[in-house]
């Protein structure tokens, strides 16, 4: 097996972290900026993070998130959200194009004219929609390269998206996709991977 299909068949959700482990400041650094190059639409980077480690804070976000016990023994949990209003930034994203002469003045312009026109026009449901799937792309790149540094994780929807706002100061343009409590898997009770389903690639769009 390659070294990818290694990690891919490696990675699991993790129920259950060893206590008192604490991730170094490196490693997170490291994870992001290999989480930098997940896809975008238009290279707009919608996702955000915030990395929640201070006890007082996470226990904010384990009260926020019904209470679920693998938020306090994570060595970290990190709040995914999508930035709904992302396409303002379409001009700055592009702009090291347009001075390295990439792309001239007018093809930059129509770009921004057209992102902009693209977002506003789908509105304010489809901008939350865009956030929510940019976001979720990055979240997933993030659990592999955070295993592949030797990090567990645990991608988790059970919370209350205004509490978390309200706790964590989060604007409103931001939405919470996700957390992923993050830190070393305890082992000593370990539950068999769910199963998995035959794959779809060879089904025809008349089967389903």
């Amino acid at each position: 097996m390659s070294d990818l299909t290694t990690l891919i068949r490696s990675r699991r959700s993790a129920n259950l972290f060893m206590e008192g482990i604490e991730i170094p400041d490196q490693d997170l650094s490291e994870i992001f900026n290999e989480v930098k190059y997940a896809p975008s639409a238009f290279n707009l980077q919608h996702a955000h993070y915030v990395v929640v480690k201070d006890p007082d804070i996470k226990h904010k976000v384990y009260e926020a998130a019904q209470k679920q016990y693998k938020i306090l023994t994570a060595s970290a949990v990190l709040v995914v959200l999508g930035n709904q209003l992302a396409y303002k930034d379409i001009g700055r994203m592009n702009e090291g194009f347009l001075n390295l002469g990439v792309i001239d003045k007018l093809e930059y312009d129509m770009t921004v004219e057209s992102v902009t026109s693209f977002y506003e026009n789908g509105g304010s449901s489809f901008m939350r929609e865009e956030a929510i799937r940019n976001a979720s792309l990055s979240a997933m790149l993030l659990m592999m390269a955070a295993k592949d540094k030797g990090w567990d994780t645990c991608p988790m929807i059970g919370f209350d998206p205004e509490a978390l706002q309200k706790e964590l100061n989060i604007p409103d343009a931001y939405v919470p996709v996700m957390l992923i409590a993050i830190g070393k898997e305890d082992t000593r009770k370990p539950r068999p991977r769910g199963y998995r389903k035959p794959v779809l690639e060879f089904v025809s769009y008349n089967q389903f």
